[in-house]
């Protein structure tokens, strides 16, 4: 019976220790660096289980032993994690461990794309970027007003200045239509705090005029210091029934015949671009304007400048008087020519 006794406690001791020894070199597995050399991607379709993505760390060689993947999964069903992992495409560096990336699937921290519109593009110029993205899923069959306008809802609109100059960030599986969705809604909800806070005695009967306003201020201005001011000059003739004669609504009208030289003949064609013989805003934006240029054309500096002229730098010389204007002119522009 001693005997007995004697023999179940060493076996029980054996196997408590090599139990301890498991634990111990499961923790230790768990946490040692893949064998990742430098950064990989690994992409995880929807549906994909824990196994999919274990096979595809085999596969490519970053277990450094045959205990890792099967620790791996022991412990991610132990801890309920393996049902919760999401699909997607995941970014893997050098020193990640097993268990660093049971942690990256579970929270779903994919890697991230991203497109940018910058300030003063076009709607057709947007667009190109959104066509050229090799990583957006292009839903729609073509990129032109009426497809895109149609596709997030608003047929009847006018899709220039629509869609908000920003940086969007996605993951791989995005579609244009989402993020076309996502500017334009952005772009809604920025013009709509702006003329929520705007300044009083303004032109403009509704939000759209001031959006209108805001892409001319984007393409006039030069220096970000000078939006307000353009923005008064253009707001002063407006309230007092005077052309607003700007070149970058002449240009817009132009369309993409222009190549780079405004003439004569292009001021004095009509159109409803031409706000040299044209009173009051253009029939719509003539770009994409940015929060600073919506808050210039809802807060334009107090003054009595009628008119501006560019300096050759980027700046611009501000005159009140047309016999001051033409002195600027001459100054800056016909100076320049000769």
């Amino acid at each position: 019976m001693k005997r007995h006794l004697i023999g179940l406690f060493i076996s029980t001791l054996f196997l408590g220790l090599v139990a301890l020894g498991v634990i111990y070199d499961a923790r230790t597995q768990l946490s040692k660096p893949l064998e990742i050399v430098e950064q990989q991607l690994i992409d995880l379709k929807p549906g994909s289980r824990l196994r999919d993505a274990v096979t595809a760390l085999r596969q490519d060689g970053f277990f450094s032993n045959a205990r890792q993947p099967v620790y791996l999964e022991i412990w991610a069903r132990l801890s309920g994690e393996a049902s919760r992992i999401k699909a997607g495409e995941y970014k893997l560096d050098p020193g990640l461990s097993s268990r660093d990336f049971l942690a990256l699937l579970v929270d779903g921290k994919t890697v991230l794309h991203e497109l940018q519109y910058v300030e003063g593009l076009s709607f057709r110029q947007a667009m190109k970027l959104v066509a050229a993205h090799p990583v957006l899923v292009h839903s729609l069959p073509d990129l032109r007003a009426e497809t895109v306008m149609a596709a997030i809802g608003e047929p009847e609109l006018n899709p220039e200045g629509r869609f908000f100059p920003d940086t969007y960030r996605f993951p791989k599986g995005t579609t244009d239509v989402q993020i076309l969705r996502q500017s334009f809604e952005a772009m809604n909800k920025v013009l709509a705090e702006e003329w929520a806070a705007r300044a009083e005695g303004l032109p403009y009967t509704q939000p759209d005029e001031a959006l209108i306003m805001a892409s001319i201020v984007e393409k006039e201005t030069g220096l970000a210091a000078e939006r307000e001011r353009i923005a008064g000059v253009f707001v002063r003739r407006l309230n007092i029934g005077m052309r607003l004669q700007t070149d970058p609504t002449v240009i817009y009208g132009i369309g993409e015949s222009f190549d780079g030289n405004l003439r004569k003949r292009d001021l004095q064609t009509d159109g409803p671009y031409n706000t040299y013989l044209r009173t009051g805003l253009p029939p719509s934006p003539i770009c994409l304007p940015g929060r600073a240029a919506i808050r210039a054309a809802l807060h334009p500096a107090d003054g009595t400048e009628l008119f501006f002229v560019s300096r050759g730098d980027g700046s611009h010389q501000f005159s009140t008087t047309l016999a001051e204007h033409v002195a600027a002119v001459r100054k800056y522009q016909l100076r320049g020519a000769r």
